[in-house]
């Protein structure tokens, strides 16, 4: 990470009463290079490395009810394929990916920040299709935005989770709306009370990464 990443500041809420919507990160990578090497990882407390051992686990094809309650009920997921704006869409997310893939190898993670409200991380995953036949790597850089009222506690949890796969950063989009409903899972179903339009924003629309002030470079 450079000086330039380590210095800028990133400004997120201090009231855990606002929607998911309010957590985002935006950011502009100067780089496209999103490889990360474990030597630099900066070390985390005891409980965020829970946290970042539990949101590895759910890369990895292994969710959990009590992993999936890392994420607040009005939490956020965006990236380049799925925005999910509550928990109940964000379970749906989770437990489908054993079901789309037959594996998820998480092959190394870099985290680059850690501060109060937000953890940065580099990942690197490899993901392998039903039968075996193909696998793709994909390098992202992951944002964490943790809710203010559990930041500090033994159970963080995560208001805004964004995956950026390249340096850029448009508008949101994705399937997760019609994901959740679709499944027959109790897992899932577990967190329907989560599925409601009281904390629901308007999706944010940008132009490109430079479309707002509040943003990251590396």
């Amino acid at each position: 990470m450079s000086a330039l990443a380590s210095e800028t500041k990133i400004q997120l809420p201090n009231d855990s009463s606002l929607p998911g919507e309010h957590f985002e990160v935006r950011q502009t990578a100067t780089s496209a290079d999103m490889h990360p090497n474990p030597a630099n990882s900066i070390p985390l407390s005891p409980a965020r490395q829970r946290l970042l051992d539990d949101i590895i686990a759910l890369y990895s094809c292994q969710p959990t009810r009590e992993r999936v309650k890392r994420y607040t009920p009005d939490c956020v997921y965006d990236d380049q394929f799925v925005y999910a704006n509550d928990r109940y869409k964000m379970a749906g997310q989770w437990f489908a990916l054993p079901k789309l893939f037959k594996e998820s190898k998480n092959e190394a993670y870099e985290v680059i920040r850690n501060d109060p409200l937000l953890i940065q991380f580099k990942n690197e995953q490899t993901w392998t299709f039903p039968g075996g036949v193909k696998s793709t790597t994909i390098n992202a850089l992951v944002s964490l935005s943790l809710d203010p009222d559990t930041a500090d506690s033994d159970f963080p949890q995560v208001k805004y989770h964004k995956d950026q796969a390249n340096e850029k950063d448009y508008s949101h989009t994705g399937l997760a709306d019609r994901v959740s409903g679709s499944m027959d899972s109790e897992d899932v179903e577990f967190f329907k009370g989560d599925a409601r339009d009281d904390y629901h924003e308007e999706v944010r629309k940008y132009d490109s990464g430079t479309a707002d002030a509040r943003k990251l470079q590396f």
